[in-house]
């Protein structure tokens, strides 16, 4: 398959889709993205990223006269954090294999960032699903084919213990080495998550060296990213555990709805905004007191909650609400009232209206203890999803929030997990999978991820 560039893919900001069609200029072949178009199949509607700058391009409508879905993979930080938030989610956990050094984790982020790249213009990968010997496997595993971009996003993460090996503790004191000689440039707040009353996690579903999250507008697109990245990881790293999600849980942009959790509740309503550049540089975005390698970059955390839904499904419409501390229908805090709104600012110290002597907001409520002012301004952008994983021989639903924050710091998600340990709805909840990782800077002109890391 000829190697067809998307220019403007390449200068728009990242986070921000480029209108484009997929069918380069210089070339006669298009890509499957423009195939889709002319086709008459119309991609995705354009969204609008806050990555700053403005996206050159010629676009060639499709069939509906919408943009491509294309989201610029290169830019000063990576997509998929202020990118406006897609309905779906494959999330993956790799580890490297043991004996690998430094050579292969470079090896393999570049191919990475190779394919990364393709992958969100909506391209095949290499030559695709035609290699040039018919008797090789296919450079693409072809699901994919013919489907639009889907405003795929791919976001990488490094774990920790990328820095200092898996090494067995001794005497309670782990015991560090330098397998893939980045040690030194190990962030000082790069500290392991602490424990959390009520966490009852796996270890089977938690942590990894490097994290990927891969979100589109259509699921097959996203799980065709990260098995193509986990074939592309074969003899140096392996998938060790995944996560698909649906129905994203937080808005990203002030175009978006806020969307509802599987408690039927509106989820983010004060969540920080694509738009919101100061907060995003008191929150969110790495600064000076990093590495150069991690400074506009970001650090991730996951949480894999589960819902007990069966339970909470029994509880009364008054007791769900005062658990939130928000009314159901229309996400209003329960300081403002029947005529309330859901952007409306708790008030704390509203009486209730049925008993004086008692807060509108409960103490315990959700929306008091994660509120910012209840934990020193700290501010959390969350991309959170739904999950199911079937059901158990009891027909209870494995379901539950993939919950998704990125922050400046991941002091800043400890002090609002903490904060988090009277809540109400803790009695509905376990958390049961856990993970940080540290978002590199976004990817330069001909960088691969993560590329200043060893420089």
């Amino acid at each position: 398959m000829t190697d067809v560039r998307d220019a403007a893919a390449d200068t728009a900001p990242s986070g921000e889709p480029a209108d484009l069609d997929g069918i380069d200029g210089a070339s006669t072949r298009p890509t499957r993205r423009g195939l889709f178009g002319l086709l008459g199949a119309g991609a995705a509607g354009l969204a609008l990223g806050a990555a700053g700058g403005a996206a050159t391009a010629a676009a060639v409508s499709g069939g509906s006269g919408r943009g491509s879905g294309v989201v610029a993979f290169r830019g000063a930080h990576q997509a998929g954090i202020i990118t406006p938030a897609q309905d779906r989610l494959h999330f993956a956990s790799f580890n490297m294999l043991s004996g690998t050094g430094r050579d292969d984790l470079i090896a393999l982020l570049r191919d990475w960032t190779t394919a990364a790249e393709r992958l969100t213009r909506g391209e095949e990968i290499g030559t695709g699903i035609e290699p040039e010997n018919p008797l090789s496997p296919p450079d693409d595993t072809g699901e994919a084919s013919g489907s639009a971009a889907g405003h795929l996003t791919i976001t990488f993460g490094l774990g920790r213990e990328l820095f200092t090996g898996r090494e067995a503790k001794t005497g309670g004191t782990e015991a560090a080495h330098d397998p893939y000689g980045i040690l030194d440039r190990l962030p000082p707040a790069f500290e392991p998550l602490p424990s959390f009353a009520f966490d009852l996690l796996e270890p089977g579903i938690s942590g990894g060296d490097l994290c990927v999250q891969a979100c589109a507008d259509d699921p097959q697109v996203a799980v065709h990213a990260i098995r193509n990245l986990a074939r592309i990881a074969s003899g140096r790293a392996h998938l060790a555990w995944s996560q698909l999600g649906f129905g994203r849980t937080a808005s990203t942009s002030r175009s978006q709805e806020t969307p509802r959790n599987l408690f039927g509740f509106k989820d983010g309503t004060a969540n920080i905004m694509s738009d919101e550049a100061t907060a995003l540089d008191d929150h969110v975005w790495v600064g000076d007191e990093a590495p150069a390698w991690l400074r506009g970059g970001s650090y991730l955390v996951a949480r894999k909650i589960q819902m007990t839904i069966e339970t909470w499904d029994r509880s009364s419409l008054g007791e769900q609400e005062r658990i939130f501390g928000r009314s159901k229908r229309e996400g209003a805090p329960l300081s403002s009232g029947a005529a309330g709104s859901e952007f409306d600012e708790p008030d704390f110290t509203a009486a209730s209206p049925v008993d004086p002597a008692a807060p509108a907001i409960d103490t315990a409520a959700h929306v008091r203890l994660a509120h910012p002012d209840m934990n020193g301004g700290v501010r959390l952008l969350r991309r959170g999803y739904n999950y199911v994983d079937g059901s158990n021989g009891l027909g209870q639903l494995g379901a539950g929030l993939f919950f998704i924050s990125f922050q400046r710091d991941p002091a800043a998600f400890v002090r609002v997990q903490r904060s988090l340990k009277p809540d109400l709805l803790n009695e509905y909840i376990r958390h049961i999978g856990s993970g940080l990782w540290a978002v590199p800077s976004g990817v330069g002109a001909g960088e691969f991820i993560a590329q200043a890391l060893f420089e």
